[in-house]
């Protein structure tokens, strides 16, 4: 849907018809070996989607790193910045986001998205991803996002490599322990293929099922 702003937002439209809750709309991908996009490019590739789905009245979160891109979203309608950085690769996105009463989703990586797979290293990746999380959290709440804002994700798939996220989905309760909601995003990522006799993208809905079941056993408030 890179140039056809109108299919994504049909597209969108037919999965809040399926029963999604909100839809994450993003303009840069941040898949391991991804290259950045100018943020003059993320925006026009994301803002009259999200503006058409907000006027629709669906609940829009943008998925994006950039201050920029933040506030061009929130004005076309978004009500949530979900930023898989954590608020770490623009230093200008936790003053914005202070200044405004919307839902912050921090997850956790390790290294950049051209990057952060190759040989991701932790002692224990529950523990350093769980300490990890709450630094950021503690970093937003000091730069005035109040925590009742925050929602956390510890990231599966972002600078880990299978062992480490098998340990944090066995582990997943503990970021309860945050005081946060918690979002879980394994949909038809590498562990599902890796655990499924390296079954392609298009073959994952089985293992995508099962983990966001695993997810909702544990409490995950957001799949």
């Amino acid at each position: 849907y890179l140039d056809d702003p109108s299919s994504a937002a049909l597209t969108a439209l037919a999965l809040i018809g399926a029963g999604a809750a909100l839809v994450d709309i993003g303009g840069e991908s941040t898949r391991p070996g991804a290259r950045a996009v100018p943020q003059d490019e993320e925006i026009a590739r994301i803002e009259p989607v999200i503006r058409r789905l907000a006027q629709g009245g669906a609940i829009v979160s943008v998925d994006t790193r950039k201050a920029a891109v933040m506030g061009a979203a929130l004005a076309a309608g978004a009500a949530i910045v979900n930023d898989v950085s954590a608020l770490t690769h623009d230093p200008r996105a936790a003053a914005l986001l202070a200044r405004r009463d919307c839902p912050v989703i921090l997850m956790h990586h390790q290294g950049d998205p051209e990057t952060m797979q190759r040989r991701p290293h932790y002692d224990d990746a529950l523990i350093e991803v769980y300490d990890w999380l709450a630094e950021r959290i503690a970093h937003a709440e000091a730069s005035g996002i109040a925590r009742s804002r925050i929602i956390v994700d510890p990231g599966i798939g972002f600078g880990k490599a299978l062992r480490h996220n098998l340990q944090i989905l066995n582990g997943l309760a503990l970021f309860h322990g945050l005081g946060c909601p918690l979002l879980l995003g394994a949909s038809r990522k590498r562990i599902i293929g890796a655990l499924s006799d390296e079954a392609p993208v298009d073959a994952r809905l089985g293992g995508s099922v099962a983990l966001a079941l695993h997810g909702a056993q544990r409490g995950a408030q957001i799949l």
